[in-house]
């Protein structure tokens, strides 16, 4: 194992914790088809923010000799001489909410064109049970002309990163492992195994391992949709959610679940994947979806809620200003994929107010590119004063904001994240 050469393919924010954890002992080959972000890695800069810059100048090689360290590529003939691909592009969900396969895809084409007879492939991207087989597999026969199980082999060990948490970082999370046959399982758990010190679980097949992380943020999104669907109850019968939750927990097996925003890269689209499946098989899963329309109704509710108590207030909603704090998809953290403050932008746009968006953590040129949205450069020349402040994203940075030098005498302060103090906010979820 340790004379193996390994492909990363894709240095987000799966990959490139990957990639750096494995150069440490292994000759590895870290590849992006994206060059800029190749030329920003090999500059030390990191806008994921996953990757310790010292850390990742340790492990770059200066050239391609043989032995651990990490080189960095975006030209396919990097990838030759790998014996090892491990593949962690992205898998999102298109505009209908249905996943959406084609980097996948792309990326199995691409190491189908390099493999060769005794070559491991590992999916790391969230799929639904039965993809890596299905729908991988054979296009890596067909490019290699290869035979499965025979010349070449495959693996699943779903991703568990968590962005922005330094605390459960790649090493200090047991891996899930599996393999297309018993000595490819052992393969793949050995490798991993290798540089995670939590340590792994062998799972008893691929499908197993595909369907564990599909169900590990179906959880997570159902649990989180009984709360949201408790604050809107709540919120009719005039009752702080939140004083609700801190009364339930005192019992000993409470789940101390709260309300918010739910988006990201894995909750707010794994169970779309698994909804997928379960349908292609001619069950419609009805808790599963019933969560996830719950959860995408929460921007529209946060939007409708600030309005009316605009109008309780006697504030002009038309032409109003508004803030909106925070467009990443957790605090402390820049990323913004699917991230669901923009409903909360949209709506207020809608109701006729002027939306202004500031997040010192999120990089400008991807919301602009991403959501069309323009944000504030910074709050500190700001003259402006705002008719309604939306608290979306409890970065550290908005705990010890002056509201009131933002507001207007008569304001709305309204807090989705319950982490303000109640005396100076309107309302919360």
């Amino acid at each position: 194992m340790n004379n193996a050469k390994i492909a990363v393919i894709g240095l987000g924010y799966v990959g490139l914790p990957l990639a750096v954890a494995f150069a440490k002992k292994y000759d590895t080959v870290g590849f992006d088809t994206n060059v800029s972000r190749i030329k920003s890695l090999q500059q030390l800069q990191d806008h994921t923010q996953e990757a310790d810059p010292l850390e990742l100048g340790r492990v770059l090689k200066k050239d391609s000799s043989v032995g651990p360290g990490l080189i960095l590529a975006s030209a396919p003939e990097f990838l030759n001489a790998c014996q090892i691909f491990v593949i962690t592009v992205p898998t999102p969900i298109d505009s209908f909410k249905l996943p959406d396969l084609e980097p996948l895809l792309k990326a199995t084409r691409m190491v189908g064109d390099v493999l060769k007879k005794g070559d491991l492939v590992i999916y790391e991207s969230t799929v639904y049970p039965g993809c890596t087989e299905e729908d991988c597999v054979p296009i890596l026969e067909k490019r290699s002309g290869l035979r499965f199980n025979h010349d070449f082999s495959v693996g699943y060990s779903p991703e568990r990163i968590s962005p922005g948490d330094k605390e459960h970082h790649l090493a200090a999370i047991v891996k899930v492992t599996s393999g297309s046959s018993a000595e490819a399982a052992k393969r793949v758990d050995d490798l991993y195994r290798s540089i995670i010190t939590a340590g792994t679980h062998l799972a008893p097949s691929i499908r197993v391992a595909e369907a564990a992380k599909a169900i590990e943020n179906a959880q997570r999104d159902v649990n989180i949709s009984f709360v949201n669907e408790l604050a809107l109850i709540f919120d009719r019968l005039g009752i702080d959610t939140g004083d609700v939750l801190e009364a339930a927990a005192t019992k000993w097996n409470f789940l101390p679940f709260k309300p918010g925003l739910v988006g990201g890269h894995c909750i707010g689209v794994d169970p779309y994947y698994l909804a997928h499946k379960a349908q292609s098989l001619g069950y419609h899963p009805e808790v599963i979806l019933s969560g996830r329309r719950v959860n995408d109704t929460m921007g529209a509710f946060v939007a409708a809620k600030v309005t009316k108590l605009m109008i309780q207030k006697d504030i002009p909603v038309k032409g109003a200003n508004a803030l909106i704090l925070g467009i990443t998809f957790k605090e402390n953290c820049p990323d913004v994929r699917n991230t669901r403050v923009v409903d909360i932008y949209r709506e207020l746009e809608q109701f006729g107010l002027n939306v202004d968006l500031f997040d010192p953590w999120a990089d400008t040129n991807q919301v602009t590119e991403e959501y069309h949205i323009t944000m504030l450069p910074n709050l500190i020349t700001t003259t402006k004063r705002y008719d309604t402040i939306v608290l979306a994203v409890a970065h550290s940075i908005f705990l010890r904001l002056d509201y009131k030098a933002l507001q207007n005498e008569r304001s709305v302060l309204f807090d989705t994240k319950g982490c303000l103090p109640r005396s100076i906010v309107d309302a919360r979820l």
